[in-house]
Order: C-alpha cells, then structure tokens, then sequence
C-alpha cells in the first residue's frame, strides 16, 4: 500500500514512510509515542512536513440510509524541515496527546469492533502524500473500565460497539462523532426495554456518561428511547461503590416515561444526572487535554461477555482469531478508501 501510494505522487525511487508506535494500548487523554522511519530513495528529497492524522471510521444515519465513512479528528505536526538523502535511513521521534473523547477499541485486551487508524501524510516537494496507515489501540480510562465493568456484574451483556456521526446535545461534546456500546438489557429490566447504549464523553476534568434505552411499547402505546446524562470524575474512581450507582442509573432510565425527542440541552447531576438529546446531523469540534491516569480495576464481568461477543462476531471466538479480524477489517476498509482517493484525484 505504502508504495503504490508513493508511486502516485512522487514517482519511482521516492522515499517511503513507515510508521511504528510502542508497544501498549492507548487511552483517550493519554500519550501517544512512536517513530516515523524514512528511507531515501534513488535521489534526495526535501521533507518539508510529517503530519499524523488520527482517522475513525463512523457511521452517518439520514431518514432512510446509512452510510460509512471516515473520519480525521486530529492532526499533529511531528517533523519535517530537513533533507533525506539518497538511501538514508532517518527516524522522527514523536509524543502526541489523544483527545479524551478517543473512542475505546479494545476491553480486557478484546477488540470491540470499533476501527481506528493513525495515518502518516508526507510532504516532499511540494506534494503531500498519505502513505503509512496503523490500526490504533485504544483502551478504557479507569473510570469507563468500572462503568462497563459494573455493568456486566448487573447483567448487562455486550452486544457492539460503533461510531455515529453527529452530536448529543445537552453535553460538552467535542468530536463530531460519538461511540455507541450496545449492551442487552440484564433480566430484570428485559420486560420494559430492548437495548441499552452507553455513551461516554470524557473531559480532562471528569467524564459524562450518556445512556439512551431503547424501549418496548407497551399495548397501547409505541416504545421510544429515553436518554439521561450523568457526570463522574477521574479522581475518585476506587472510592464508588459501582454496581450501586450504575444500576441506580438504570432504574431512573427505564422508569422515565416522557419523550426527549423535542429536547436541545439539559443540565447534568451527579448520580441522578440530567437528560441528554442526540442529534445524528450535527457536527462538532474538537477538543484536548492532558492528564495522568491510575491503574485499571479488573474483573469477571463484561470482560468475559466482551470476550464472547465483541466485535458482533460469533459467540466463542477465541481473542487471537477476533483480533486477527479486526486488524484485516483495519487494512480492508482503509485500503478501500484510499483507493477511492486515488479515483477521484485520477
């Protein structure tokens, strides 16, 4: 892929890019270290710019179509202002911060289906040229791992994860994106609503936690979903009792009646929240932070559901084949769209 892309706009012999980040998993807030390995083709080049682009694939919803496509929502500098002579080998160091409403691709080392991508885009001589794409691993803040956790001790079973394209209104949001974790309703909540998703929306200062309940209708009246907005911080993660606070959440997201269709914004409460409004047309900025994260707490529950059925894949895959898929979705899907580039600049 890397040489066909050079090929196009700098001709044979240009240089070529290869991107290497270290090892471990990511979180939304955290850094981001790797290097940019150049070799030299058959004559030097001037590398003017090397630009990081963090690229998510999203899904964009209208009245009665889907669509899927990508995304770019950051971009960093990391080098460029020097000559690369002919065959020279030369690496770019780099440290670049995640937005903190990063989507999470991964739980207990499980691939939640979602495809995120980090692309190296190379200017020489005045052409710019994408051509280095790695998947990108990105793991739970500490207080999102407590949520799902709690979560799967109620009973709440994973069922996907993706990203939709627009905005929630009534919150902070930054990205013009979202992530939706889909989870079954535990037993106790199966009579009254069909599917739960999560929404977490983090900030350097806390985090808020989005929950829309698709619900069933009744005899005499249609179901609808019903979303609430809580707030929690980073800080006090180990201090909460979670399976308390999470399912009294639920109980006020199942027992609320009213419609938030006609709704703009909300206020937020602590464990009783406010009441959010999703919005799939809009758009939004972006937004960073810096911060420093403690330890992840660990258990049975969602991790071993995650394990089971993340990614929609089949019920008992064992992580390494899962895995392997995800990473082949990441080059398939990307490779497509490149290509589609190529078609339109040809």
């Amino acid at each position: 892929m890397v040489f066909k892309r050079l090929l196009g706009s700098l001709g044979v012999g240009g240089p070529t890019v290869d991107t290497v980040l270290d090892p471990g998993v990511a979180v939304p807030g955290g850094t981001l270290r790797g290097q940019v390995h150049l070799k030299g083709g058959s004559s030097s080049f001037d590398i003017e710019q090397i630009t990081l682009e963090l690229v998510a694939r999203v899904e964009a919803e209208t009245e009665d179509t889907e669509h899927e496509g990508t995304v770019v929502f950051d971009r960093f500098t990391v080098g460029g202002g020097f000559r690369l002579a002919e065959g020279e080998q030369h690496s770019v160091l780099f440290s670049v911060t995640l937005p903190w409403e990063t989507p999470v691709t991964e739980l207990y080392g499980q691939p939640l289906g979602v495809v995120l991508g980090l692309r190296t885009e190379l200017a020489v001589a005045g052409a710019k040229d994408k051509g280095d794409l790695d998947p990108l691993a990105v793991g739970p803040l500490p207080a999102q791992e407590a949520i799902l956790e709690a979560l799967g001790q109620l009973g709440f079973d994973f069922r996907s994860a993706d990203l939709e394209y627009g905005r929630i209104g009534g919150t902070g949001q930054q990205l013009p994106f979202y992530q939706e974790i889909e989870l079954s309703p535990a037993a106790r909540y199966a009579h009254a609503v069909n599917e739960i998703e999560v929404t977490f929306l983090a900030h350097p200062g806390g985090m808020e936690v989005v929950l829309e309940a698709d619900k069933r209708g009744g005899l005499f009246s249609g179901g609808h979903d019903a979303l609430t907005s809580h707030t929690v911080s980073h800080s006090d993660v180990t201090q909460h009792d979670w399976n308390t606070e999470v399912d009294a959440w639920m109980r006020q997201l199942v027992e609320h009646r009213a419609s938030y269709g006609t709704h703009s914004g909300y206020g937020h409460g602590d464990a009783h929240g406010g009441y959010a409004d999703k919005d799939d047309h809009g758009h939004g900025g972006h937004g960073h932070g810096h911060g420093e994260h403690g330890g992840h707490r660990s258990g049975p529950g969602m991790g071993t559901v995650v394990a089971a059925g993340a990614a929609g894949l089949a019920v008992g895959v064992v992580g390494g084949m899962v895995a392997a898929e995800v990473v082949d979705e990441v080059g398939d899907f990307f490779e497509g769209d490149e290509e589609e580039e190529e078609g339109d600049e040809g």
